[in-house]
């Protein structure tokens, strides 16, 4: 069972080089970023993933809103992956 705080997968969708794996609706956030220090926990259990990062209106608080796993993962495993991820990132 996932923690309290870890998102669901809202959604995986395969574009270009990546898989896109949802967690939060891009909508919520006003801002998304990838940012380097998510690199090293995303690396560790994918390589070449990438994490986006969203922060919502009036918050200083950033939250998982996708993590990006390269194609060749194929889609079931890059949604467990994600999810080993965003535990990673979600619980530091």
């Amino acid at each position: 069972m996932m923690g309290d705080d870890t998102p669901d997968v809202n959604k995986v969708e395969t574009e270009d080089d990546y898989i896109h794996v949802r967690f939060r609706n891009p909508d919520r956030f006003k801002e998304i970023r990838t940012p380097d220090w998510a690199k090293n926990p995303a690396e560790s259990v994918s390589e070449g993933a990438e994490v986006r990062m969203g922060q919502e209106e009036g918050s200083d608080d950033w939250m998982v809103q996708s993590v990006l796993i390269k194609k060749r993962v194929g889609e079931d495993k890059a949604e467990e992956q994600a999810r080993e991820i965003v535990e990673k990132i979600e619980s530091q």
